[in-house]
This record gives C-alpha cells, structure tokens and sequence, in this order.
C-alpha cells in the first residue's frame, strides 16, 4: 500500500503482549459514507442486518471483491484480532499490535447466505500461508474469520473442513486460517476505504488457489 518493499517488513510472528503498542482511546476520525454503494458503513444499518468479518491479506482487493456481490449492503476496511486499540495503518505494519488488515461485510441474511460470503472468502485467496498472502508478508495479511454469532462459528469451521478436503486433492498444504469469535473492528483510515474504487489502477494481490468451496 505504500509499496511491495515496504509491505514486506511486516513481522512473521504475533506480538508478545509486553511488546503491544498502546493505541488510542479515541477512534480514528472516519468519513463512513461508502463510495461504491452510497450507504453509511460504520453505523445506522437497518436493523436485519447482520455482520461479517474477514482477513484475506492486503484489505483493498478483498473489500472490493465483497462491495461487488450484488446483495451486500456495505463493506469496510479496518483492522481485527489483535489488541491494540485504534491503531493507525503504520501501527498495524509494524506488527506490534496483533491486528490483520480485515474486511467488515454487512449483509442481510435473508437475501445474502453466510455460505455465500465463506465461499468468497476461500476461493479466493490462498489460507495456507501463514502471516502472508503473496508477496505481502506479515501477521497483517495473514487468513482470518472473525465471527459474530455462534452459527456464523459453526458454518466457518465447517467450511475450513471441506475446503482442506479439496485443497487436499490439489496435494497443497494445511489451512492456517485464524478462525474465532469476533473482537472489537478498528474502521481503518479514509484512504483506505473502497481504495480501488477510488483508485482503479491500485493494487491488488488477491489469487486464489483453484480450489472450490462445494
């Protein structure tokens, strides 16, 4: 995001907790008017709506893949799993605070499946690389599904288990996807929300690995 040599001094492994950066207790100062789909993405959704959360390395190409399925109401990027509160992107970068870049999809469950967003989320990204996705390296782009209701919990680990199946077929290693119950989602800077939109030409390291979710 500010360029693949600096992306690749991300840390490899989580942060010790005395080495956590302390963050902030104000939030980021945010314009949540979403760019693509018109709608307020960090607040005032309608009240069926339901949220999900995930991490599939660098955030610009992951919320751009779901702003595009036609029946999702919002997305945001931000940052999740770790401890530091309200961080800044370089607070992320450095890798001492716990936080992958995630993508924050708000959708109705009557009209969108969660098995539609984890379906999304699998094919198309690589989830057995560690703290790293491509060329980015680092705890911040490593897999995650972060989860906010005890189905979306039983549908993501069920999920991880199919798709290890079919990743098996392709003789490819094991899932290192982080899989847990939702924490607090830090709203990343302006400049980073629907980055591509904003900026076609902009990067992108999102690939799959051909596998398919069935």
């Amino acid at each position: 995001m500010f360029g693949i040599t600096e992306k690749l001094a991300g840390k490899s492994q989580l942060p010790n907790l005395e080495d956590v950066l302390p963050g902030r207790k104000e939030p980021l100062s945010i314009e949540s008017r979403h760019f693509v789909l018109g709608v307020d993405f960090m607040d005032n959704y309608p009240s069926q709506m339901e949220t999900a959360v995930f991490g599939m390395g660098c955030f610009w190409g992951a919320e751009r893949l779901f702003w595009q399925k036609a029946d999702v109401y919002a997305t945001a990027v931000g940052y999740s799993g770790g401890l530091t509160p309200n961080p800044t992107y370089e607070e992320v970068c450095s890798g001492k605070t716990g936080h992958t870049e995630a993508v924050l999809v708000v959708y109705d469950p009557a009209t969108t499946r969660y098995q539609s967003l984890l379906k999304l989320f699998w094919e198309n990204h690589d989830p057995t690389q560690g703290m790293r996705q491509g060329n980015d390296m680092g705890t911040q782009y490593r897999s995650a599904i972060y989860t906010t209701s005890p189905s979306q919990l039983t549908e993501a680990l069920s999920s991880r288990e199919k798709f290890q199946a079919e990743l098996r077929q392709l003789d490819m290693a094991e899932i290192t996807t982080e899989i847990k119950v939702a924490g607090d989602f830090y709203f990343a800077e302006t400049y980073h929300q629907q980055y591509l939109a904003k900026n076609p030409a902009g990067y992108c390291g999102l690939k799959g690995t051909s596998a398919c979710l069935v």
